[in-house]
């Protein structure tokens, strides 16, 4: 992590470095907001493997700001074609649980790489 006048810049060592000018995430009075997460490993499997290591880069980089998935209080995430929509949300509900976040689901027609699936957050910090 490192520091801006009241901004922390978020970097977390078990997700790969960002490929552009923005970071992991960034920590303002109280608030982290997690950049658009894309699949790196399972890029060219099937979109429920996408979804889960998403979700998982997603918990990395929280976790390297200080939060869990319970402290997320929103989510936005851009799915490619409507048609992946009821697994992206059983997959989503099996990861937060009983946790519920607001929520957008995006469809797009494609995303950066080839990726079916990107998902960003915004998390408040205990």
């Amino acid at each position: 992590m490192t520091q801006r006048g009241t901004m922390d810049f978020i970097k977390s060592d078990k997700v790969p470095a960002p490929g552009g000018h923005y970071s992991q995430a960034v920590h303002a009075n109280g608030v982290v907001y997690v950049s658009g997460v894309l699949p790196g490993d399972t890029i060219k499997e099937d979109f429920e493997a996408q979804v889960r290591e998403v979700l998982t880069r997603c918990t990395h980089v929280l976790e390297a700001a200080g939060c869990q998935l319970t402290d997320v209080a929103q989510c936005t995430a851009y799915i490619v074609g409507t048609a992946h929509w009821p697994h992206f949300n059983r997959i989503y509900a099996e990861v937060f649980g009983d946790h519920r976040p607001a929520r957008a689901v995006v469809p797009v027609p494609e995303l950066h790489y080839g990726a079916l699936v990107e998902v960003q957050m915004v998390a408040h910090r205990p």
